[in-house]
């Protein structure tokens, strides 16, 4: 990858004299979906897939971006002068908003930049590419211009940006997941106060298999938005009956003594969805502890259930394949993963049984939806870093 990275940046600037090459990851998330916003736990895992940078400091104060992936777009150039979103700059504003963010901290770029880019993340499959970029924006310029801050502060950086730069409120999982990632574990990360362990993902005798619906619906991000807002909304309603900061505060048995003073039906269920997939969450990870994995499939299992019901972010698409997995007696759990309407499911399947779930799955779902699904049996990787 990085002789790839290399070559198209001589391709496109010349040479690559004083060029240094970083990387960051994607991640899947194996259980706690929509609770990251809603100071909860989340169970986050990196994976050895997602994106590359060539970069290289110019002597003035231009800003030079190209993407592999989006090669059509060509050399799409701006300045670190009063860096503000354009739509002109298309996915640029995901690098942009890192910069600006650093600078809102105090930390100011002395020269621009050429960057040449490259991810193997499947665009649109809920891997979150975007965290990626934005980590792997903030690993670079600590680097190059020496700003001092953390992994943590990077992944902050990055959540601050989306939401501010981007206008997508998404909570801190994707980008700690990023930012934090650690080969072979997965990351129990209570984002209430950003407490976190690592928790060994050894699976013995099973894979992690993430199946690419190749359907993002339009929906994605202005729903997330809204569910975002329903569950604020059912907060404000339940503290003025319970005293808590946050949805992930209140246990099951609590949710159901106060739900009352959630005064829409729409709302209780999305307040239900993130009490319970919080507890579901804490449950999983003590499974997993106690080498107990058929259980970790069960409360994936409920998982999905709770988001197609209760949270309603799955789809058709999304749905057929969970179900069609649920079939095959191999499989130990299944579920949507990401923001939703569209993008992954993330199973966990014996290892005699992988070819049958990609082959069964596969042909049920271009059966059932007229797509074909892609299938990609992920390995967990460490977090960002230079090559």
């Amino acid at each position: 990858m990085k002789e790839t990275v290399l070559k198209k940046f001589e391709e496109i600037f010349g040479d690559t004299k004083d060029v240094n090459v970083y990387f960051a990851p994607g991640r899947v998330n194996m259980i706690g979906e929509h609770t990251d916003y809603n100071g909860g736990h989340v169970f986050p895992c990196a994976l050895t897939i997602g994106t590359y940078a060539a970069v290289r400091k110019r002597e003035d104060d231009k800003l030079r971006f190209y993407s592999m992936n989006f090669e059509k777009l060509g050399v799409i150039e701006s300045t670190i002068v009063n860096i503000k979103p354009e739509e002109e700059a298309d996915w640029t504003n995901y690098p942009k908003g890192v910069m600006w963010a650093f600078e809102k901290r105090g930390f100011k770029m002395t020269s621009g930049l050429d960057v040449v880019l490259y991810g193997n993340i499947p665009n649109g499959s809920g891997l979150s590419s975007s965290a990626s970029l934005e980590v792997l924006t903030g690993y670079y310029l600590r680097d190059l211009f020496g700003f001092d801050v953390t992994n943590i502060d990077l992944a902050l950086i990055g959540q601050y940006s989306e939401n501010n730069f981007n206008g997508m409120n998404c909570g801190i999982m994707d980008q700690f997941a990023s930012a934090m990632g650690k080969k072979d574990n997965a990351i129990f990360l209570n984002t209430a106060d950003l407490s976190y362990e690592y928790a060994p993902l050894v699976l013995d005798g099973a894979k992690i298999v993430v199946t690419n619906s190749n359907v993002k619906h339009k929906l994605v991000d202005s729903e997330y938005n809204v569910r975002r807002s329903e569950c604020e909304k059912a907060l404000e309603e339940l503290q003025t009956v319970i005293g808590i900061n946050g949805l992930g505060d209140l246990s099951e048995e609590q949710f159901e003594t106060y739900k009352t003073a959630i005064k829409d039906e729409v709302r209780v269920r999305r307040a239900k969805h993130a009490v319970y997939e919080n507890q579901r969450t804490i449950r999983a990870v003590e499974a997993l502890k106690n080498n107990d994995v058929a259980l970790f499939g069960e409360l994936m299992n409920a998982s999905h259930v709770s988001l197609r019901d209760d949270y309603q972010v799955s789809c058709e698409e999304i749905d057929v394949l969970v179900e069609e997995a649920w079939k095959i007696p191999g499989v130990i759990g299944s579920r949507i993963t990401g923001g939703g309407f569209g993008g992954c499911t993330v199973s966990i399947v014996k290892d005699e049984a992988v070819e049958e779930f990609k082959e069964k799955v596969g042909a049920a779902y271009k059966e059932r939806v007229g797509k074909t699904a892609d299938f990609y049996v992920v390995e967990i990787g460490d977090g960002p870093s230079k090559l």
